[in-house]
């Protein structure tokens, strides 16, 4: 019997009278559908939630939403409990199946919690291991929570555990869209799950198509469907290890065309189903323990945005609201203006920079973004942070800081602390002690990025970079004396370009770095973070800190958070804090799409002509309707600034043509709706349905006076309107 054929069989329950023995018979079998006769059912139950665990295994067997009676884990036979890799000295591929376990306690120990615990665990290839786990599942008002421990008394490490682990996730329906949706880079990003899984992991690599969602992005995974949701989290923002959102859909596609699952429970004599587990990145060495990061999983009822109240009411329990300026807070704008590529081009000299600060002084604009100052140009010298003699003195650049003070104007030096760049004596001589390193001692690297010459931007020349190791206090260190100079200029603050990611980073495995076990390299964004903001508050409490795309738990300590949208991107930053200083470019000559999409959702805005290479004059066309609507939002600041932003909730409108519509709501309950017409050339008739309202005015970027209204209007086409409760 092959390994497949007895996979598939297994799946159905027919070798489970085999018994353990017959399973330890078929060498490396990886599918959680191989397991023995199930057991007794141990459950736990209230008013929102049933979930159920065989009494042998441990295994997860049901899952419902009472209230939808939406059967999230349909079939017990399917049921898993976990996974563990634990590599050999000259096997990697060794996995502990949970399946192939019996537990050695599986009891209810009240109505409110069940506990399992495991010992001694059977793996692939090294026999029987003196592992325990240990995992307390508590139910609680509909929110289920995961607590586990894991004793390695092995030999050897323990690099992976899955947990909790579902063996057939299901829709809430068969025809039923599914997708998971998660945070990152100012966005809610959803990837589609049923009817269609495309593969992600591992190109052929993998034997199932596989997703993975990373908390690196994001602290938490929701499973959307058309009306409800599975909210699942990792419930520690200091985030102690990797945890992956896993997502394997078996045996495989219907069509390798269209991605589409096939329909039913069997195909050519192989179960379909869905699995979903989480795969804790632990790497507990041998001889160690390690408590896992909690996992909370609770159920909803509505589309994406009850996903986001439903973390947004988490997360208040821990985000910290960090100190802001005035000028940060009210309606402004912003200028990206680079001045050195990584080519040295040095096109704008330090002594030059006062003609660009007069020209965002007369044209409204309160902020630069100054990029490429420091030596090598943007991404041509990092992490240092010294002055470019190409572009003239340190003295000549205080002074252009000090003529943008005079001017009101804000400057916001670049900066880049991740990366070190691997053509300079700097690290030839001392930073390559702080590069994070993989498993093999390799240094880690990322391609640099390309400017100006055709040999860059063929990529012949990039500059290639190291990533620096941010989990070593010798360089968290080194990167905040660098970070020291920039205060010197006397500037408004720093914005941290690439703040949200450390490239192919994930682990560093360092043996010169004094660690016993692999660092999770984002653990030491927030130590490092902490260092750069206790500097700067020695100097000046109102200097700010930006970051590019930030993650959630970042922006606490790098507030003003600058990305680039789409016209599909959701606003789940802006959701879930209504007064964030989101800042989003415009880049286009006549770019009315964009600044309406800001407009829409009350970003800042960042004036980028040339792709962040020109004066702002240099599209008058973007500039005009960008200034009406900031002096729209100025004029109108309690119904569109400092009111509570609620995107489509609370209102619903009906046009003949495109159209995107949000809602903000002052302490007062007065509320106003933004509608903006996405067609490109026609005019739409547009009918706002508010419910119990108001008398309303309308108000347009062109005509900001104040307009009775019957709710109807017609928008010109790229244009926007305001209603207003009054």
């Amino acid at each position: 019997m092959n390994r497949r054929t007895f996979n598939a069989l297994a799946g159905f329950g027919v070798l489970g009278a085999l018994g353990r023995g017959a399973e330890a018979q078929v060498p490396g079998s990886n599918d959680s559908t191989s397991k023995q006769m199930l057991g007794p059912e141990i459950m736990l139950e209230d008013d929102q939630l049933l979930v159920a665990f065989d009494g042998h295994t441990g295994a997860i067997t049901r899952m419902v939403r009472k209230s939808t009676e939406w059967k999230i884990q349909r079939r017990p036979e399917l049921g898993v409990s976990f996974r563990m890799l634990v590599p050999m000295p000259h096997r990697r591929s060794n996995f502990i199946f949970g399946h192939e376990q019996r537990a050695q306690r599986v009891e209810r120990i009240s109505d409110r919690e069940v506990r399992l615990e495991w010992n001694n665990l059977l793996s692939e290839h090294a026999g029987t291991l003196p592992i325990g786990f240990n995992v307390s599942v508590t139910l609680k008002s509909g929110e289920l929570e995961f607590n586990a421990n894991i004793d390695n008394r092995s030999t050897l490490i323990i690099e992976t555990v899955d947990y909790p682990y579902w063996g057939d996730l299901n829709a809430p329906s068969p025809e039923e869209q599914m997708a998971s949706e998660h945070m990152w880079y100012g966005n809610l990003v959803g990837v589609e799950l049923h009817p269609r899984f495309g593969n992600e992991k591992g190109y052929w690599g993998v034997d199932y198509p596989t997703k993975t969602v990373d908390s690196k992005q994001s602290l938490f995974c929701a499973l959307q469907a058309a009306s409800q949701g599975i909210y699942m989290e990792m419930a520690d923002p200091s985030l102690p290890y990797l945890l992956e959102f896993t997502f394997e859909q078996r045996p495989g596609l219907e069509t390798s065309t269209s991605d589409f699952v096939p329909a039913g429970d069997e195909i050519s004599g192989f179960p379909i189903h869905l699995e979903c587990r989480l795969c804790h990145f632990l790497f507990v060495p041998a001889g160690g323990s390690r408590n896992f990061a909690p996992v909370i999983l609770k159920t909803y009822d509505g589309d994406w945005h009850q996903c986001i109240e439903v973390y947004k009411e988490r997360r208040a329990a821990w985000f910290k609201q960090p100190h802001l300026p005035a000028w940060v807070k009210d309606v402004h704008s912003w200028l990206q203006l680079q001045i050195d590529g990584a080519e040295q081009d040095f096109r704008i000299p330090y002594r030059e920079l006062p003609k660009y600060i007069d020209e965002c002084a007369a044209n409204g604009v309160t902020a630069i973004q100054l990029v490429g100052w420091n030596l090598g140009g943007q991404d041509g010298g990092d992490p240092a942070q010294d002055t470019d003699p190409g572009l003239g003195t340190w003295e000549e650049l205080k002074q252009a800081v000090a003529h943008a003070n005079s001017k009101g104007i804000k400057m916001i030096m670049f900066g880049k602390i991740w990366w070190a760049d691997l053509t300079t004596e700097l690290y030839k001589k001392e930073l390559y002690k702080y590069a994070a390193t993989d498993p093999f001692e390799i240094e880690y690297q990322t391609g640099g990025f390309s400017y100006v010459t055709p040999t860059q931007l063929a990529g012949v020349n990039n500059r290639r970079r190291a990533i620096m190791d941010v989990q070593c206090q010798a360089y968290r260190d080194f990167a905040t004396r660098e970070f020291e100079k920039i205060l010197k200029f006397g500037a408004a603050g720093w914005l941290f370009d690439e703040v949200c990611h450390h490239g192919p980073v994930e682990y560093s495995f360092s043996k010169t770095h004094g660690y016993t076990a692999p660092k999770f390299i984002y653990g030491g964004d927030i130590p490092l973070s902490r260092q750069f903001r206790a500097a700067a508050d020695k100097v000046d409490p109102d200097f700010v800190f930006a970051g590019e795309g930030p993650q959630d738990w970042l922006l606490q300590y790098y507030p003003i958070s600058y990305f680039r949208i789409a016209e599909s991107s959701r606003p789940v930053c802006r959701l879930l804090d209504p007064q964030a200083p989101l800042v989003v470019a415009v880049t286009g000559f006549d770019d009315r799409e964009k600044l309406n999409l800001i407009f829409l959702n009350r970003y800042i805005i960042s004036y980028e002509p040339f792709n962040f290479h020109g004066h702002v004059t240099d599209f008058p066309l973007t500039l005009s309707y960008g200034q009406k609507i900031d002096a729209l939002r100025k004029r109108y600041k309690a119904q569109l600034w400092d009111a509570e932003f609620r995107d489509s909730l609370g209102a619903s409108v009906k046009a003949t043509g495109l159209y995107r519509y949000s809602v903000f709501v002052q302490p007062n309950g007065q509320r106003s709706v933004v509608v903006i017409s996405t067609e490109p050339k026609k005019k739409i008739n547009v009918t706002l349905d508010l419910p119990n309202a108001r008398k309303l005015a309308t108000a347009t970027p062109e005509e900001p006076d104040e307009r009775e209204s019957n709710g109807k209007i017609d928008i010109p086409a790229r244009s926007a309107v305001v209603f207003m409760e009054v």
